[in-house]
């Protein structure tokens, strides 16, 4: 059985006092504050894998800044990289003003992008967070077609500002921010093989949802029509980690090439090698005709991004700007993760790595009756947790366990494990570790949180 998290020999003064800070910030911010809930850690150093608390506790963090840190906390090329702008007395704010560090930073993601696009690409630096280049897309399309519709589908996440909450599938998270701002979106179904909307799941359920797609585009009376663009991920992340079949990807990219309708691919968490490939279209061979990138592109600092067809590039100077668009230390940062990410086969790695736990995940599932699937892809990995007892669902499977979800996330903290929830009911335990992970980190994360399916389910008993 895994030991509770490791009790360091710390001086206060280097930490602080923990549970005054907690209490502080409880009194001080935001209602809306929501990892701090379900997480009250206070962490002061972070190295790869490895948070250590105030309190003196380390953490394995399977959580990674939201999968922001491809190469976990504090890579020494990243912080390396950071250094060497700092001490060459560069800029660090230029707007959207040419340097050598953005040039850098252009070129590295220039030589990871899909041939075919990297070919023909223009890239457009945005705020700097991944909502705001999911606006600049979809104002993209708009602008270069002429058109306002959009397609989008269920469970897809895609940010907090009104436009990328109006292509967002999740009502709660919605609300009324926006008013009528979603009146354009035509929500499609996702394959979704265990909770599959047409009751068949698999390649079928995947079929059906393609054929949907064909039928409410061609069909006249339909009530849709031509859109703007079609915004999809290729693994959906907050929905609950659900890989979309490759086979369904490249049914979208010809549906939507033969109606001239361009293909977004929201790769904002997916991205630089999560999924086993640099990007997660990569494994199907789709090439969309935008990408919208954030997180482990900064390399841990704030950096978005949207790179597209040059056949899009329509804008007029000033369309789409922001005031930190020209961050040179989330570039510098970004170039030396990108780099090492292609350099060290890290995509490869986590491909490799994450089939051995999704591996002992099913052996999981196989003991334990309230695991209701297991899937992902590389290292963004998901356990849905259900049920077994209560009334079947429209879709023939156990209900959502979301109480059992949050004892399993609060027994895993207590284990030195920190691991978030998304999916319906927020019932999916995920994992984002680092790609740097090793083996034997990799297997602690295992033990740790098969140690708190245990505890929690007895529990509940």
């Amino acid at each position: 059985m895994p030991s509770a998290p490791d009790r360091l020999a710390v001086h206060e003064e280097d930490f602080g006092d923990a549970e005054g800070i907690l209490r502080r910030q409880s009194l001080r911010e935001s209602a809306a504050r929501t990892y701090a809930r379900s997480l009250p850690v206070v962490p002061v150093r972070a190295h790869g894998m490895t948070i250590e608390a105030a309190d003196g506790r380390r953490y394995l963090d399977c959580l990674s800044g939201a999968g922001t840190l491809a190469l976990g906390h504090n890579h020494p090329v990243v912080v390396e990289a950071i250094r060497a702008v700092l001490d060459s007395g560069a800029p660090l704010h230029v707007l959207d003003l040419a340097t050598p560090v953005k040039d850098a930073f252009t070129t590295a993601l220039f030589e990871t992008l899909p041939r075919e696009l990297a070919e023909h690409a223009r890239v457009q630096f945005c705020g700097p967070a991944g909502t705001d280049a999911v606006e600049a897309a979809l104002k993209l399309v708009r602008t270069a077609t002429g058109r306002d519709g959009l397609l989008a589908f269920s469970g897809g996440y895609h940010g907090m500002t009104a436009g990328a909450l109006a292509v967002t599938g999740d009502t709660a998270v919605r609300g009324v921010a926006g008013g009528g701002a979603d009146a354009g979106v035509t929500r499609l179904p996702y394959p979704y093989a265990y909770r599959c909307p047409f009751g068949v799941g698999g390649e079928q359920g995947a079929e059906l949802s393609a054929r949907l797609t064909e039928s409410l585009l061609d069909d006249p009376k339909g009530g849709i029509r031509p859109p703007a663009g079609m915004l999809l991920e290729p693994v959906q992340g907050e929905g609950g980690v659900i890989p979309a079949p490759d086979a369904w990807l490249r049914r979208m990219r010809a549906v939507t090439r033969a109606r001239g309708i361009p293909l977004i691919a929201d790769e904002v968490q997916t991205g630089v090698g999560r999924t086993g490939a640099f990007w997660a279209v990569d494994h199907s061979g789709v090439v969309p005709d935008v990408m919208v990138l954030a997180k482990a592109i900064g390399g841990s600092l704030p950096l978005a991004v949207v790179v597209y067809h040059e056949d899009l590039d329509v804008w007029r100077p000033g369309a789409h700007a922001g005031t930190f668009r020209g961050n040179q230390l989330a570039m510098a940062a970004g170039t030396a993760t990108l780099t090492h990410v292609l350099r060290e086969g890290l995509a490869a790695r986590a491909a490799a790595l994450g089939a051995r736990m999704l591996a002992r995940l099913r052996d999981l599932a196989a003991a334990h009756p309230c695991v209701g699937d297991v899937r992902g892809r590389g290292l963004m990995l998901g356990v849905e947790l259900v049920d077994p007892e209560g009334t079947a669902t429209v879709h023939g499977v156990p209900p959502a366990a979301p109480r059992l979800a949050a004892a399993v996330r609060g027994a895993a903290l207590d284990r030195g494990l920190i691991v978030e929830l998304g999916g319906r009911d927020a019932s999916v335990v995920r994992l984002l570790p680092p790609l740097t992970m090793t083996d034997e980190q990799a297997e602690a994360v295992l033990d740790r949180l098969a140690d708190a399916l245990t505890a929690a389910t007895a529990s509940r008993t």
